[in-house]
């Protein structure tokens, strides 16, 4: 029997205003919404502020103009001189203020006594207002509380036949009417703002709808954190990486990369053509077609390299990985490989050599069986020996006799010059063994292959002739001397600046070469050291490795 387990309540999720709230578009959301209204608001009270501020000056003008008008019409100048002004002047100046559309027409006496007033029983009541200046000649407007309420107003004089003032004209327009006035236009106002507020919001909101689904609906702390978390796995990666932008500039180039290519500096929004990178790199890299596992050759390292496209032309993704230490390892590998065969290669002919003597002891050849295994013995010491006494380094000792093995067993003979000499503990300890296994290791293999095609092409026996000395022991400028000269064709002239360039090779099969030159460089360059191409019956290469680490050592010694 099943026992009925509890149902799950369902995940509660904030309301959407609040997710909204929360990402960074619903944040900028409100925030563009707040500036948007605050705007309009502000735009609206001003305009507001200006038509009114523009209302009550075309008020106070339009009542100056009529207070001028009445004062200067004859027929009030003719009422006030009689002796019932407000028989005359009642009727007349109401029909100019339902004519004019003013809010009342006062005339009064010098005194301030009304003689006219909309309301007829505050005729012969004294006049609300300032009229100093009027009585002194001059017109002037206020903002006065009266009997209608308040009002702008203007006083003026009306003058007799001998230009005395004989009686005042006041004539103003309630704040009321100016007020009324002023509906039309300001429904108008409000209604263009709120226009203008929904028409902002609306547009915001497309604005920000299109953020929000660009940052996957992320508020600025998520996007922070993505973005360190971003950060701290392109520096974590040991894979090189570097993105480019449609016209081939740096967007991106994480700290594996700059090790990697040796770069410094910024390198955001540089050309990839000015990075000071070998060519070959940089036409890979900008190439059209995608490159996958291709090998190239930096100052200091060899790097595998990974190219392709972002989306339709956008740009351009290079990885690189480090091949240097696999190739320098592949490199010990073949020469303990070539040790090997040279090794077996010895125990087959010493097996030959002994059924030989073997077979002349039968024979009761023992003289002759003596003589053999002798003269045998001096030819296998003789190199041995030589190399020996001459290098006392036991790394190139090693490596000589093993490629003077190999040379042996391929037809070619390797000789050690006389000069030769490189006692041991003289390098420095910053000379490592893989370096000089890599400079000298490929510069007698492609020696050897240089002398044996020179065989092919003339008479001349191939032959391999190596110097390894220190020039200039005990000076500043020591250095380690590495030659190697062949009998082979020689080198080209015209060729001797691409020797040393990833892919070159005089061999015709072209396929597994083209790297070694390339790694001797690379080698010398990583411990100061210079190569120099030379000619005599064939190729000559040599290398200078600097030993000024080792006179710093000393110093430290004795210190």
């Amino acid at each position: 029997m099943s026992v009925p387990t509890a149902p799950t309540r369902p995940r509660w999720r904030p309301p959407l205003p609040c997710r909204l709230v929360r990402s960074l578009a619903g944040q900028l959301f409100v925030v563009q919404v707040v500036i948007v209204a605050a705007v309009v608001a502000g735009g609206a009270v001003l305009a507001y502020l200006y038509t009114a501020e523009r209302t009550e000056d075309a008020a106070r003008r339009e009542v100056t103009s009529v207070a001028h008008a009445v004062a200067d019409s004859p027929s009030v100048r003719s009422a006030v001189a009689g002796p019932d002004p407000t028989a005359m002047l009642q009727p007349y100046v109401e029909q100019v203020r339902q004519d004019t559309g003013v809010s009342f027409i006062t005339v009064m006496d010098t005194g301030g006594v009304r003689w006219t007033h909309p309301l007829p029983d505050q005729i012969g009541k004294r006049y609300l207002g300032h009229i100093d200046w009027a009585l002194a000649g001059q017109t002037r407007s206020e903002t006065y509380t009266g009997t209608l309420g308040p009002s702008v107003r203007v006083v003026t004089p009306v003058w007799d036949d001998r230009h005395r003032v004989v009686a005042l004209v006041s004539v103003g327009l309630t704040l009321e009417s100016i007020s009324a006035q002023l509906s039309g236009p300001l429904l108008a106002l409000v209604g263009v703002a709120v226009a203008a507020l929904a028409l902002g919001g609306v547009g915001t909101y497309l604005a920000n709808s299109r953020l929000r689904r660009h940052t996957h609906g992320m508020g600025p702390s998520e996007l922070s954190h993505l973005y360190e978390y971003h950060q701290a796995t392109l520096r974590s990666v040991r894979e090189g990486l570097i993105l480019l932008d449609r016209s081939h500039r740096v967007v991106l180039c994480n700290d594996a990369a700059r090790e990697l290519l040796g770069l410094t500096g910024e390198l955001d929004g540089r050309p990839m053509a000015e990075l000071g990178l070998p060519e070959a790199l940089v036409a890979a890299v900008l190439g059209e077609a995608p490159v996958r596992d291709e090998v190239h050759l930096t100052a200091e390292r060899v790097v595998v390299l990974n190219t392709s496209t972002i989306g339709t032309g956008l740009g351009r993704v290079v990885t690189l990985r480090d091949h240097t230490e696999l190739q320098s390892l592949s490199g010990e590998l073949d020469s303990v490989r070539g040790f090997t065969e040279a090794l077996g290669a010895q125990a087959h002919e010493a097996a030959n050599r002994l059924h030989a003597v073997v077979s002349l002891i039968e024979l009761g050849r023992h003289e002759q069986a003596v003589e053999f295994a002798t003269a045998e013995l001096e030819l296998a010491q003789q190199l041995t020996d030589r190399v020996v006494a001459a290098v006392g380094e036991p790394v190139l000792a090693a490596l000589l006799l093993g490629k003077a093995a190999q040379a042996a067993e391929r037809g070619v003979e390797l000789t050690l010059t006389e000069d030769s000499r490189i006692d041991d503990g003289v390098l420095p300890s910053g000379l490592s063994a893989r370096d000089l296994i890599t400079v000298l290791g490929n510069l007698i293999d492609n020696a050897v292959d240089a002398a044996i095609a020179g065989a092919a092409q003339s008479p001349v026996p191939p032959e391999v002739t190596v110097t390894a000395r220190i020039d200039g022991e005990g000076s500043p400028d020591a250095c380690l001397l590495l030659q190697v000269a062949d009998t082979g064709a020689g080198i080209d002239p015209a060729a001797v600046r691409d020797v040393f360039r990833r892919g070159w090779s005089t061999k015709q099969d072209g396929h597994g070469h083209g790297l070694g030159l390339a790694l001797v460089a690379q080698a010398a360059r990583r411990n100061g050291g210079t190569v120099e191409v030379g000619r005599e019956r064939g190729a000559v290469l040599t290398v200078r490795l600097p030993l000024a680490g080792r006179a710093r050592e000393r110093e430290g010694a004795l210190t």
